[in-house]
């Protein structure tokens, strides 16, 4: 039977005692056609959630990446899947722009 060092003992009880890396739910408001805050980052996993304060639908669309529509008074969520910069807007509303900067 092989027995561990002291030193490794406590180096095998720090690893398994730290927590894995929880995801970020990350918050942003729509009001009055306007996306709060307006550039915001994430990581891979984390989940962004849009809180649309606004009477009327709107969408949050990354071309190519992502297409969420966020019903009047409700909340919608998308889990990031990948890393990078995406400008996206309101399919609605060309007008409400924002950026999601994503890391690994």
């Amino acid at each position: 039977m092989q027995t561990l060092s002291l030193g490794a003992l406590c180096g095998l009880a720090l690893i398994l005692a730290v927590p894995p890396a929880q995801a970020e739910t990350i918050r942003i408001t729509i009001d009055k056609l306007v996306f709060s805050p307006v550039e915001i980052s994430a990581a891979v996993g984390d989940v962004i959630e849009w809180q649309n304060n606004d009477v009327m639908a709107h969408t949050a669309t990354a071309k190519g990446d992502f297409d969420v529509v966020i019903p009047p008074k409700k909340t919608a969520t998308l889990t990031v899947g990948k890393a990078g910069t995406f400008d996206y807007y309101c399919r609605f509303h060309p007008n409400m722009k924002a950026r999601l900067q994503v890391r690994q």
